[in-house]
């Protein structure tokens, strides 16, 4: 069965006067949200995520409607099938390595079964090694392949990321591009990215959205939005306290 696109046309009205109201189509590969530290990126993927609660619009995964205003349909969080990565990780410090990656699963898998998927995705990434040692003792980078990890061991409908690189050197970063790019590929769903690299956004990016002032602004191709030259950080303007 072809994989869908992911359909956002939402507004979301919070607290200080910041209005969202964002329209897009997101299909199978990954799509990039760029723009200024406070644009909406963020709150858009939360949206996705069932996280925050758009004020008016529509969120729809094909014909399968995640959430609607005018129905008021509203699909929770664990029926949406995502996998979210924030840029702190979000591991659980108290668990293994191999306990971060099976915590989401389906829970009709049996424990052996994820034990098993769990160690084939750490190899997959690199980090079979971590299996049985917790976060404290990962490196920067060991602590992104764990998380990515999670994130398609559970395979999931809808991939989010929210700036996970932004903390590391090119090097580490263009390897992880690698590895997200082929898992992407593999699973063939939509995946939304946040970064403010231009560099990683060409990188990794099939197409971009540019999310400017909680609306968008430009779409298309990546190179067509972002351009050709440079791998500078797009600076940050309209800053907001937990916006991106």
């Amino acid at each position: 069965m072809p994989a869908e696109a992911l359909t956002v046309a939402i507004e979301v009205e919070q607290r200080g006067g910041f209005r969202l109201d964002v329209r897009f189509e997101a299909p199978p590969g990954i799509t990039i949200l760029f723009g200024p530290s406070g644009a909406g990126k963020s709150t858009t993927l939360a949206a996705i995520a069932g996280l925050v609660r758009p004020t008016r619009g529509k969120i729809a995964l094909g014909e399968d409607v995640w959430f609607d205003a005018a129905s008021r349909a509203d699909r929770p969080v664990h029926l949406r099938h995502v996998a979210f990565v924030f840029q702190t990780l979000a591991l659980f410090p108290h668990m293994t390595a191999a306990a971060n990656v099976m915590y989401g699963m389906d829970r009709t898998i049996g424990r052996d079964d994820k034990v098993v998927r769990a160690r084939k995705m750490l190899e997959r990434l690199r980090v079979g090694h971590l299996e049985g040692r917790r976060p404290a003792t990962f490196s920067g980078g060991e602590a992104q392949r764990v998380a990515l990890a999670r994130a398609f061991a559970t395979n999931p409908k809808v991939v989010l990321f929210d700036e996970p690189f932004s903390a590391m050197d090119r090097e580490l970063r263009n390897d992880l591009v690698r590895d997200l790019r082929t898992f992407v590929a593999e699973l063939g769903v939509p995946m939304l990215h946040v970064t403010h690299h231009r560099g990683e956004a060409r990188a990794l990016g099939d197409r971009a959205v540019l999310i400017d002032g909680g609306r968008v602004t430009k779409r298309g191709a990546v190179a067509d939005v972002l351009g050709d030259d440079g791998d500078e950080v797009v600076p940050s303007a309209q800053t907001r306290e937990g916006e991106g």
